[in-house]
């Protein structure tokens, strides 16, 4: 097997689907992801001897697909803001796992991913502890359920993204990053509030926004956004942003249900520049005085 890699001189974040031209089997939600570099593309050989590679599929962030809604048991799902180590990785797994697809013929899959499992587990660690310059506060918003209220079908999910919280095993089947910030590196920056003295402690963004691909549509995606609005009160925020892929239509019906509403959109240059498919700005209001 061997891995190859290049890079452009593009920003200093890590690879999302959404950097690419042609994304694709749309399989998740559609937020930026701005701890992954997009600079960097995988290529996979099936064997030292077939040198046709295998490249490795970078997936959105919201199911785009129609697939069979599972009737699943929520009533012991947790949302809350996670601290510990072993939930950080559990949620940074789980990312790896959401945004990029492997062929099956491949070798050093697994390898990989913990590879860029670590890599992440480290980016979100130094953020929360805010030693990432531009963020002034970020938080990592989990979505967990029981290892054993998990359906029987999602052993992959629950051996990779289980940690240990107060003598009960548990399993992240969402997570979303809330970042104050005035702007995410190549985004487009909200305009709320206007550019002044303390607007960066009043405008934040959510990112890397994903549920795992076993559980879609059970509302779990909904419950984060909800949850992260009420976060961002908490902290003084007014002014709530999130980016979401022009083409990806459940990923701006779930952002509308949950309250935003769109404010601009990226100019087709700037999408052909970083190379990625167009992407909308959308707002939410979550000052004090407005009902979430």
């Amino acid at each position: 097997m061997a891995l190859l890699s290049w890079s452009s001189p593009s920003p200093s974040h890590h690879p999302s689907w959404l950097h690419r031209s042609n994304p694709p089997n749309q399989t998740l939600f559609a937020t930026n992801s701005p701890n992954f570099r997009p600079q960097q593309r995988f290529f996979f050989f099936s064997s030292s001897t077939d040198r046709t590679p295998f490249r490795l599929a970078l997936t959105c962030q919201l199911c785009t697909q129609e697939a069979l809604a599972l009737d699943l048991d929520v009533s012991s799902m947790r949302i809350a803001e996670a601290f510990r180590d072993d939930e950080l990785w559990a949620a940074a797994f789980l990312r790896i796992r959401s945004f990029y697809e492997y062929q099956q013929q491949s070798y050093g899959i697994n390898d990989h991913r913990n590879y860029l499992a670590e890599r992440e587990f480290e980016a979100l660690k130094e953020r929360i502890a805010g030693k990432r310059t531009g963020f002034r506060r970020v938080t990592c918003i989990n979505a967990t359920l029981p290892l054993l209220r998990m359906p029987s079908f999602a052993s992959d999910l629950c051996s990779v993204c289980k940690f240990s919280q107060n003598g009960e095993e548990r399993v992240v089947i969402g997570t979303l990053d809330l970042n104050q910030c005035l702007k995410l590196p190549d985004e487009i920056t909200g305009m709320r509030p206007e550019v002044g003295i303390g607007s960066d402690f009043l405008r934040a963004y959510l990112s890397n926004v994903c549920v795992a691909k076993e559980l879609h549509r059970n509302g779990i995606a909904h419950s984060l956004v909800l949850k992260s609005k009420e976060v961002a009160e908490e902290w003084g925020i007014t002014d709530l942003y999130v980016h979401a892929a022009v083409d990806n239509e459940p990923a701006k019906r779930l952002y509308t249900k949950s309250g935003f509403t769109l404010e601009s959109d990226e100019p087709a240059w700037q999408a052909r520049f970083l190379d990625r498919p167009r992407r909308l700005l959308l707002w939410a209001d979550v000052s004090k005085n407005n009902d979430l």
